[in-house]
């Protein structure tokens, strides 16, 4: 592999990796749909990205090839200049990479802190004295310390997104996949989860995050990405690229009601 004269790094396609996360040509068909379409993308180390695009435009298959629960057909992935391409979701985990789900699924036997320490320890890799001061401050910033020793079975929706995110935080990450964690909230609770998600971010977490609920997704991200049928057809300031004729067309424009443009 070759290495960037300047900085020591690896240089992909040309391009000097400082970025945290640098996907390279990346592709991935079921049968013949093709879900992700020699996809390039690069995340810095403070970085936080949106991801927009119509159902079906390859948004969560990317967030499983990041995440390792997928495998690309062709193309590289490197974290932090360190190729995993083939590496699993487990050690992936352990490099700092980690995933919050659209659907939360909590251990709902668990009380929440347990939930986090699961985390902490088996994803983590700490140990279990040093587990349970950080899972204390993790759950204080995404405000959950009140719910502690609740059941997370017993959680409401908005707790139980902040619990998936708690999780994920739980294992150290560099880097923070969220996958729609705004649908299905009222408006004050989307603003709640707005204030969290920018406190993680401001910590010196990367934030990723796959949304429909695209005026939550403005009031943090700094750079947008737009995918359809496995292919990012724009990147660029949040705003530019939500104004663009061609992105009005694609994801404003997927669905007529008025629930297609939250």
């Amino acid at each position: 592999m070759l290495l960037c004269a300047e900085c020591g790094r690896s240089v992909l396609g040309g391009t000097c990796v400082g970025e945290l996360l640098q996907i390279a040509g990346v592709n991935k068909s079921f049968g013949a749909v093709k879900v992700a379409d020699n996809v390039d993308l690069a995340v810095g180390q403070t970085d936080a990205l949106g991801i927009i695009g119509p159902n079906g435009a390859g948004k969560s298959t990317l967030f499983g090839l990041v995440s390792g629960s997928l495998r690309p057909d062709a193309g590289t992935i490197l974290y932090d200049g360190q190729d995993i391409t083939g590496l699993d979701a487990a050690g992936r985990c352990r490099l700092g990479i980690a995933r919050s789900f659209q659907v939360p699924h909590p251990f709902v036997g668990m009380s929440v802190f347990e939930n986090l320490l699961v985390g902490a320890i088996f994803g983590g890799g700490e140990s279990e004295r040093d587990a349970m001061r950080r899972c204390g401050e993790i759950l204080d910033r995404t405000g959950l310390a009140s719910k502690a020793n609740l059941p997370a079975g017993s959680l409401r929706l908005l707790d139980r997104k902040r619990l998936e995110m708690a999780r994920a935080l739980a294992t150290r990450p560099r880097l923070l996949l969220l996958d729609e964690i705004a649908g299905g909230l009222t408006e004050e609770e989307c603003h709640q989860l707005v204030a969290t998600v920018r406190e993680v971010h401001a910590s010196g977490v990367a934030i990723v995050w796959i949304e429909h609920v695209v005026h939550a997704l403005l009031a943090v991200v700094d750079r947008l990405v737009v995918l359809n049928y496995g292919r990012k057809v724009a990147e660029g300031e949040p705003r530019e690229v939500m104004a663009s004729d061609m992105v009005q067309q694609i994801y404003m424009g997927m669905d007529d009601h008025a629930d297609a443009a939250a």
